[in-house]
């Protein structure tokens, strides 16, 4: 096994042209951007990546395009997100033939099970691959809350390597990252809970994976290091700014959920100068006329356009 991951690993944006293709040019630049302000890792095919709006097709191309725009120059991690065990490993299998330094997995989702057969899941999915898997904590989509024990039993065991919260469950968070202390920190916890890495940080976290990382990187290294300094006045006037910056995910009125939050990413890069276009996967809608311009007005407000 690599060496488990830490610091900042935004979820990449995935750049689209107006027909939906992957704008490779914008994708170039998105990545050198992250990679240049310092970023400890990236994961590609999250939510924020797209993985669900993706064939399989699409998945290959989006890890190709990752793989080579990184060309080594810090860790990727890889979404394999899918209902059920066998197609799981089926993205696996996939992700394997990449140099990549780890997959990230949720538990099965639509035909729901209980805590065995998440834990059968788990346990399946290393018995496939060497690779590193880190475990997907995230309720809202897969109607499931990983439990601490579970997860503690299955790291003590080599199953997992490292944990991905974005359930937005602080409290469980914080019991996480005390039984991962108790048993000597097996896991590598990252927190996807953009708007609190601070407490995060205090709990104990490894990490942050913010999908506001594409907007703002630089924000969140300067975050990470002065928590490696223990400045914890610089780590809370970082995320005081970021929570600010986190509006552009909220002010759209047309959209909702993943149209109104990535759709807020990509739209403050396409203000910025970064991605061509705010297009969107279909079903999704890009924003358009005066939710461009919520967006605008934030990132004008914090200097950033």
């Amino acid at each position: 096994m690599s060496a488990p991951i830490r610091g900042v690993v935004p979820p990449v944006t995935v750049p689209l042209l107006d027909d939906r293709s992957l704008d490779l040019v914008s994708y170039q630049r998105q990545i050198d951007r992250l990679i240049d302000a310092g970023v400890d890792g990236l994961f590609i095919l999250g939510s924020t990546g797209e993985v669900a709006f993706s064939t399989v097709e699409r998945r290959r191309e989006i890890i190709a395009a990752s793989v080579d725009a990184i060309a080594g120059r810090v860790p990727c991690l890889v979404g394999v997100v899918d209902t059920q065990t066998d197609r799981v490993i089926e993205h696996i299998k996939t992700a394997e033939e990449f140099d990549i330094a780890g997959v990230v997995a949720t538990a099965p989702f639509y035909a729901l099970g209980g805590i065995p057969q998440i834990e059968q899941h788990f346990r399946l999915l290393r018995a496939a691959t060497e690779l590193p898997i880190y475990a997907y904590d995230i309720p809202v989509c897969v109607h499931t809350k990983l439990p601490v024990d579970l997860l503690i039993s299955l790291a003590l065991d080599g199953v997992l390597q490292g944990v991905k919260d974005s359930s937005g469950d602080d409290v469980a968070f914080r019991y996480l990252s005390l039984a991962n202390r108790r048993a000597g920190k097996p896991l590598s916890l990252l927190t996807g809970h953009e708007v609190c890495v601070d407490a995060a940080y205090m709990a104990g976290a490894d990490g942050c994976v913010p999908g506001l990382g594409n907007v703002d990187p630089d924000a969140y290294v300067r975050q990470w290091r002065a928590y490696q300094e223990g400045d914890w006045e610089t780590v809370r006037t970082e995320q005081d700014r970021l929570a600010e910056l986190m509006r552009v995910a909220m002010v759209a009125r047309s959209a909702t959920g993943f149209g109104a939050g990535v759709g807020g990413f990509k739209t403050a890069l396409a203000c910025m100068g970064i991605f061509a276009t705010n297009q969107m996967p279909e079903p999704v809608s890009r924003l358009q006329g005066e939710d461009v311009q919520r967006v605008e007005d934030i990132l004008a407000e914090l200097g950033m356009v």
